[in-house]
């Protein structure tokens, strides 16, 4: 799996959790919090990303995750680690 393929369904399930988000505002420079997404927004997000993995990690392990971007490469990392 690409990292740009890792992107698109981190984009697609931050669209699913906040539907009314315009898609041009989800770079990899923002957090989803710049994005409006509360923390329970924010677990749900990575909750069903770690799902359509395939992934059984803590959501501890993502703390020192700042933005969308390192989420990207943190997940990338993961999976390729496979």
């Amino acid at each position: 799996m690409t990292r740009a393929e890792i992107f698109d369904v981190v984009r697609g399930n931050i669209l699913e959790v906040l539907p009314d988000l315009d898609p041009a505002l989800i770079e990899e420079s923002k957090s989803m919090r710049d994005l409006g997404a509360n923390s329970i927004d924010r677990a749900d997000i990575l909750i069903e990303t770690m799902r359509q993995f395939k992934l059984s990690l803590k959501v501890s392990d993502f703390s020192g995750i700042t933005n969308i971007g390192g989420l990207v490469d943190f997940l990338f990392a993961k999976i390729s680690a496979r």
